[in-house]
């Protein structure tokens, strides 16, 4: 399970290369650069609620308790959702083959992280599961 989501988080970052290789992740649209206002501080958000926990590579989860206010109050992943939010909007202003491809390999990623992770958080945690049924994973009350 850990080469599969070290593996997805390189699908991430080379989907995100790819858009900056191509000059396909930024815009001067007023739409774009919004939408990517809002994936930073999303991000931030949930970096800040998550508090001083590490960054893992692999979907290991981190010490302590399951965190469940701030952003994570509505979203399961409002990090990885963060991210997807960025590399769309990217995608909106650059709507080319190589940009689409690039972000379905961000997205592909994410997705496949999440589903690892909820994996192990319901092993680690018992209160994930009403967790889980309660709050989306990247959109609030739809997905």
């Amino acid at each position: 399970m850990k080469a599969l989501s070290l593996l997805s988080f390189v699908l991430m970052v080379a989907g995100l290369l790819g858009l900056i290789a191509t000059q396909s992740l930024f815009s001067i649209s007023p739409f774009v650069i919004g939408c990517q206002a809002v994936a930073v501080a999303l991000m931030l958000w949930a970096r800040i609620t998550f508090g001083r926990r590490s960054f893992h590579a692999t979907a290991d989860p981190t010490a302590g308790g399951l965190v469940t206010s701030g952003p994570y109050r509505f979203l399961r992943h409002p990090i990885y959702t963060a991210v997807v939010l960025f590399v769309l909007a990217s995608v909106c202003a650059h709507p080319t083959l190589t940009a689409t491809g690039a972000a379905l390999l961000v997205l592909l990623g994410a997705l496949t992280r999440m589903l690892i992770e909820e994996r192990l958080l319901h092993a680690r945690y018992p209160e994930y599961a009403a967790y889980a049924a309660r709050t989306k994973r990247m959109v609030p009350y739809i997905f």
